[in-house]
């Protein structure tokens, strides 16, 4: 079955100037195709696979073409139910449904599967229409790693065993659950040094979206699942007594399985509801930022952008915006052959920005340099931060353009929450370092487990361009000694 388009690509402008940066090109979807994307998977010979929500998996070629009018879409699975997720793995296709991970692959060469395999089917669901399954993705035990969403309101077929958790699935099939306290982890990535985060939407026990790493034994604050933790699988110690209402920091001082976020989104500020990630492996050729992370946001139909550090054994970092736009809710995201990023969207089941149903967009560095806050780093008395280019030293020198505000979360049973604990940072002093492109930030005070809100004001590079983003949100999770 081969669907060819003929539509042009569209490219969406937008404000603040981001096209000129990085253009988007929409891959028009065939007529007939209900292109609600929920997995991207690039294979070695450069082929797109894409999945839907519906149940279909299908071949794209020509997503990397300059004129992505000719895109075909090739089908190459359907019947699964709700795949949420691809991963291509020594040969197979792996696929994470909704109660279940499977692999496929086409032996005959057709570019159809012949061959579809139950790994492990042990992923409990009650019937539940928010039991969403995530991932796999390889952890650092050379398993999958998968995560199971935990269920929105009624219950009325009972409640399924280990919802909200990361379940480690060997080539077996055996299934050991790994990490506790998951609400909606929608994103599932191996990093490039092998340890695998993931992303997690706001609402109850959850006072912000965010980006965590997963390590075993951890507990990321929902209390759902705590009755499945009693169950003779859970192998880590048991956490009880979750206290509702006390600030995040405080709870971890109690609860020494709390894992602490690396990063914070703050609401509305940056997005509602982060996804899917990829990080830039392009060494420069998806342009500055190589080896950040870029994490989708489904509500914000948007790509937002985060720079990770690892400071006293804890990894955090800032999260900047990055390309706003999209013409849906963003899904999935994918990097490929040509370095450009793979978006796949839709708006079922959730509001979200845009003006589709669901979409397929690629986009693609232009070749210029924006003038943004490359990464900003802790250091013991405040941050560093690195710019895209030469900075103007005026400017940057100038303490009044740089406001910092600091706040935190509580881990509480309602539906989100406020930033709360809020206090204005002093700015002590600013020096242009690095030859003009950091500035060091000193600052009166720090503390470690809240969001450090960055905004800058007047700067500008040497050559006269403005702040693109005017705005960086540093989750300090430790003070570097």
């Amino acid at each position: 079955m081969v669907i060819t388009t003929t539509l042009c690509a569209l490219a969406l402008t937008i404000a603040f100037g981001e096209e000129e940066y990085y253009e988007l090109a929409t891959i028009p979807t065939p007529d007939g195709l209900v292109l609600e994307v929920s997995g991207i998977e690039v294979l070695e010979d450069g082929t797109a696979l894409v999945a839907t929500r519906r149940g279909n998996v299908y071949r794209v070629t020509g997503a990397w073409d300059d004129d992505v009018s000719d895109a075909q879409f090739h089908l190459y699975a359907q019947g699964l139910q709700e795949p949420l997720g691809l991963l291509s793995h020594e040969g197979w296709v792996y696929v994470m449904q909704r109660g279940e991970l499977s692999r496929m692959r086409d032996t005959r060469g057709d570019g159809r599967i012949d061959e579809l395999e139950t790994i492990c089917d042990l992923i409990p669901i009650s019937g539940n229409y928010h039991e969403y399954s995530f991932g796999p993705a390889i952890g650092p035990d050379g398993n999958f790693w998968v995560t199971t969403n935990k269920p929105f309101g009624g219950e009325p077929f009972g409640r399924a065993e280990w919802r909200g958790f990361t379940m480690s699935i060997n080539d077996a099939g055996e299934m050991h659950p790994t990490c506790s306290g998951l609400r909606s982890p929608a994103g599932v990535e191996t990093s490039p040094w092998g340890d695998v985060f993931y992303t997690d939407n706001q609402g109850e026990w959850c006072g912000a979206s965010k980006l965590s790493i997963m390590k075993p034994g951890d507990f990321h604050g929902h209390p759902h699942g705590i009755a499945s933790c009693k169950k003779e699988e859970w192998t880590y110690s048991v956490v009880e007594n979750v206290p509702d209402g006390k600030l995040f920091p405080e709870v971890k001082e109690e609860i020494s399985e709390l894992r602490l976020p690396a990063v914070w989104f703050p609401y509305d500020k940056m997005g509602r509801s982060p996804a899917g990630m990829a990080w830039d492996m392009s060494e420069g050729k998806f342009g500055p930022f190589a080896g950040q992370l870029f994490v989708t946001d489904q509500y914000d139909a948007s790509v937002m952008r985060v720079s990770l550090e690892e400071v006293n054994g804890n990894w955090q970092g800032a999260c900047y915006p990055f390309r706003m736009g999209l013409q849906c809710g963003a899904i999935r995201c994918e990097f490929g052959p040509d370095n450009s990023l793979l978006v796949g969207q839709t708006n079922r089941g959730w509001g979200g920005r845009g003006n589709k149903p669901y979409g397929f967009q690629r986009l693609r560095w232009t070749g210029a340099v924006p003038f943004e806050v490359h990464s900003m780093k802790a250091r013991p008395d405040g941050f560093l931060l690195t710019f895209t280019n030469v900075v103007d030293p005026v400017a940057a020198a100038e303490v009044a353009n740089y406001q910092l505000e600091s706040y935190t979360y509580k881990l509480e049973s309602r539906y989100g929450g406020p930033e709360v604990d809020k206090k204005q940072v002093v700015v002590k002093s600013a020096q242009v370092v690095d030859d003009g492109k950091a500035v060091r930030l000193v600052l009166g005070e720090m503390r470690a487990g809240y969001v450090h809100e960055l905004r800058m004001q007047n700067l500008a590079s040497k050559d006269g361009a403005k702040l693109l983003h005017p705005e960086a949100y540093y989750t300090l999770v430790k003070i570097p000694k």
